[in-house]
């Protein structure tokens, strides 16, 4: 399993808002098998097989394209590990662990 932190942004579309670009992100997930997502305020977390997980990216870099823009720039960060299992929660509750 891989965890991938994915932002799309659109670029020049006229308006500083990009909540609708993201919902209709959202909605590409929710139909995508195979994958679990995450919902952050500046991105969205992905964890699933590394290559699907790319498949996915390339979808959600496309939406925005379907919805008129012109320019996209997508962040994709891919946290990928093969000495053990690595998932979201995992991730965190690492962290949380130092922190008590």
């Amino acid at each position: 399993m891989a965890v991938c932190s994915v932002s799309v942004v659109p670029v020049g579309t006229g308006s500083t808002s990009v909540s609708s670009y993201v919902a209709r992100c959202q909605e590409v997930l929710k139909d995508s098998a195979g994958v679990k997502y995450r919902l952050t305020p500046m991105a969205t977390v992905l964890e699933g097989d590394v290559e699907r997980l790319l498949e996915i990216v390339l979808d959600l870099h496309r939406v925005p394209f379907g919805e008129g823009a012109k320019r996209v720039l997508t962040t994709v960060i891919i946290d990928d590990r093969t000495d053990k299992p690595l998932s979201m929660e995992g991730k965190i509750e690492a962290v949380e662990k130092k922190l008590r």
